[in-house]
């Protein structure tokens, strides 16, 4: 006789979920994730004064990383090698941003001029304009509207400047601060985030995480940079031999606007269509400019660029489309430029956690044949470790 605390409690079964219940439930769980998402995009939206540059500050620290550890094997603490590595940075981008401010400052003068010259060019489609003009006139009369408008200022550039600059010299500072840091203390940051993973697998699976991340982002920058060094160098070179004036000026503005991507070489053919407008005398001739600008380019991103990053590194044009857009409406020029390695980093970060197995069918069963594909081939079985296994990692903790 079995004592009744000995007992096993009665299995209960319950009854299956109907489809509606399995779709209410998953509604729910994805109305939840949809939730999460979009108070995760208000959140990044009005944090932006802080976020922005400080993300600005891991994607600069992430590409002068490396930087940074060849001057630790030379014996110099993290601490200098940081403040090292930041103000070259700081040193580099002031001594291009007097270069280029200087003659900038002066063409920015000659806006009216390209204005009426832009005027005088188009005169040729002055009769359509007149006709329009004259239908809107007609209407304004038909509905009773003047024709006269006024216009007030409420603030000149100055003031608006003025209000600005303590904002700006915030995230200046802000950025500058992360930048230093965060590459003095990225050992650290490391290993606290690895002290923190409750096992061996997930310690190991998240030092993948930080070393492919950081080797992708460093490896892109790096060479987008020098990419974009040579993009500049050819087309001052070329505008300089067309005979458009201040040609180091658009070749530096034209590989520094290259790091955004799409927008970037936009808004310099623009430019550069204002400085033939202002340049050259015949509409025609105004054009050679951003063409000569848009070659180059094509040539740059077509062969140059899948051959020195690599096809591996290589990503869906609409994703970046979709990528760019999102972080410039998000954060602005900043966002603009930290979209493309944001992306890289959730793209490892996704290769890294998901493993092999889960992207390739399982293999077959001990003893048994493995089924054929459509082809009629056998499968292959592969291995069940994630991908990024082939290269060792060794860690401290």
């Amino acid at each position: 006789m079995i004592p009744a605390s000995r007992k096993k409690p009665p299995i209960v079964r319950l009854p299956p979920k109907s489809s509606l219940e399995v779709v209410l439930q998953r509604s729910s769980q994805s109305a939840i994730i949809l939730m999460g998402l979009v108070v995760a995009v208000v959140a990044l939206h009005y944090g932006r004064f802080l976020l922005a540059p400080a993300a600005l500050a891991i994607v600069i620290g992430l590409m002068l990383g490396p930087l940074a550890a060849r001057i630790e094997r030379g014996g110099l603490p993290p601490v200098l090698s940081a403040l090292f590595v930041t103000l070259a940075f700081v040193l580099l981008v002031g001594t291009l941003a007097i270069l280029i401010a200087v003659p900038l400052t002066s063409w920015s003068r000659r806006l009216p001029q390209v204005w009426s010259e832009l005027q005088f060019q188009l005169s040729s489609l002055r009769e359509p304009l007149d006709t329009v003009r004259n239908m809107r006139d007609q209407i304004r009369a038909a509905t009773g509207e003047s024709g006269v408008t006024v216009t007030v200022e409420e603030g000149s550039a100055v003031e608006e400047v003025a209000s600005l600059a303590p904002a700006l010299i915030a995230q200046v500072l802000i950025f500058l601060a992360g930048l230093y840091f965060f590459v003095a203390t990225r050992h650290e940051t490391r290993l606290s985030i690895l002290r923190l993973c409750v096992n061996r697998r997930l310690r190991w699976r998240v030092a993948h995480i930080f070393r492919d991340v950081e080797a992708a982002i460093s490896r892109y920058l790096l060479s987008i940079a020098l990419i974009n060094t040579g993009l500049g160098l050819a087309v001052g070179t070329a505008l300089f031999l067309v005979g458009v004036p201040s040609a180091a000026l658009w070749g530096a503005l034209a590989g520094l606007l290259n790091f955004i991507m799409y927008i970037g070489p936009a808004v310099m053919a623009v430019i550069l269509f204002g400085v033939g407008l202002a340049t050259f005398d015949t509409l025609s001739a105004s054009f050679m400019p951003p063409l000569v600008y848009l070659s180059l380019n094509l040539i740059e991103a077509q062969f140059v660029t899948p051959l020195v990053i690599g096809r591996r590194m290589t990503l869906n044009p609409f994703v970046v489309f979709l990528a760019i857009t999102f972080w410039l409406w998000l954060w602005g020029p900043i966002g603009g430029f930290v979209a493309i390695p944001a992306l890289l980093a959730a793209g490892t970060i996704v290769a890294n956690l998901v493993p092999a197995s889960d992207w390739q069918p399982a293999p077959p069963a001990a003893g048994r044949a493995a089924p054929p594909h459509r082809n009629g081939r056998a499968s292959v079985a592969v291995s069940s470790q994630p991908a990024s296994s082939a290269r060792p990692f060794r860690s401290n903790t």
